[in-house]
């Protein structure tokens, strides 16, 4: 039979209390005593019932990640660093992959199993400014992304068109001036495609550079295999280009091998500069310019937030918007050329 609080209490020569005060990590307990009882949870292979503490403390210990498509690197190493930043503070991750499809966000927001966590960490992408009011819930939530703007809640997010300008000015810097676009999305204005596309018009103007729309290309969702289709296509219509602003780190791989295929060199003849500056980043031959746009201070501000609402809501004060720093990593796809 699995070892109960009585045996280890009476395993250590402890009362229940104590023992339940050193499982619950209470700061008063006299090292020796703490070291008696953590021996004997070991020994008995105890595991503390958490339902019961939960039903005590009214919290379940879990939180939930909702992103729109995990097979994208920064979705996924984001949500190893919200995992990471979760249980460092004592919390799991129920991660739910959405697909960025409307119907599909509004069922994560309204799931009966959000009674099995404490709050919603929310990268929404198919609802709109007209679904606002769907984000009046009654848990602690924290948004991610640029879909939703909405004064009465909690947003983490990046600064995505400063980070465009300063992509596409890092590339005018090195003497590109045909620059292409890898990832623009039709129509949009809010979200991650429209807001890069309007930092990139911006660095254009403000550097005296006409905007060209035979330099768009426009592709979705954002994967390696879009990059290089969108990259063939505008090799094939014969628009002279010589840098690729790709919106996406994943772009900016499948553009790069279109490239090869077709013998321009990156970055002699044509610059490649990505966003996101996924880890492969680093590994791809050549290896890639980025834009690091604070992934790993979202994770870290999106959580701490939320921890905020769930333990001390009476103090958490009004909502927020939490708007990441930005850096260019260079490296070998975009350089100054001689």
């Amino acid at each position: 039979m699995a070892a109960t609080l009585h045996d280890v209490a009476r395993r250590a020569g402890v009362s229940i209390k104590t023992v339940s005060n050193v499982i619950n990590d209470y700061p008063h307990i006299r090292p020796a005593t703490r070291s008696r009882v953590e021996e004997a949870i070991a020994e008995l292979g105890y595991t503390p019932n958490l339902t019961a503490r939960n039903l005590r403390s009214g919290r379940t210990g879990t939180i939930a990640l909702a992103v729109p498509d995990l097979a994208l690197n920064y979705f996924a190493e984001l949500a190893a660093a919200v995992i990471a930043e979760a249980e460092s503070a004592g919390f799991a991750v129920l991660v739910e992959q959405t697909g960025g499809e409307r119907e599909r966000e509004l069922e994560v927001l309204q799931s009966p199993r959000r009674k099995l966590t404490d709050g919603l960490i929310f990268s929404a992408r198919g609802m709109g400014q007209e679904d606002a009011a769907r984000l009046d819930v009654p848990y602690p939530l924290v948004l991610l992304g640029e879909r939703i703007f909405d004064e009465n809640v909690d947003h983490v997010t990046m600064r995505n068109v400063e980070a465009a300008t300063a992509a596409t000015k890092y590339l005018l810097a090195s003497g590109r001036r045909r620059i292409a676009i890898v990832g623009a999305h039709r129509d949009e204005v809010v979200g991650s495609a429209g807001l890069r596309l309007r930092g990139y018009r911006e660095a254009l103007e403000e550097s005296g550079v006409p905007f060209d729309p035979s330099l768009i290309t426009y592709t979705d969702p954002w994967h390696r295999l879009n990059g290089a289709t969108s990259m063939r296509a505008l090799i094939e219509t014969g628009v002279p280009f010589d840098a690729v602003f790709a919106f996406n780190d994943a772009l900016a791989f499948g553009a790069m091998r279109a490239l090869d295929e077709a013998g321009l060199r990156v970055p002699e003849d044509v610059g490649v500069i990505g966003f996101d500056d996924v880890d492969e980043s680093e590994y791809s031959i050549p290896s890639l310019t980025s834009v690091d746009p604070g992934r790993a201070w979202i994770a870290h501000a999106a959580v701490g937030r939320l921890l905020e609402r769930i333990t001390a809501p009476d103090t958490a004060g009004p909502a927020r918007l939490m708007l990441a720093d930005y850096r260019i990593v260079e490296r070998e796809s975009a350089v100054a050329r001689p």
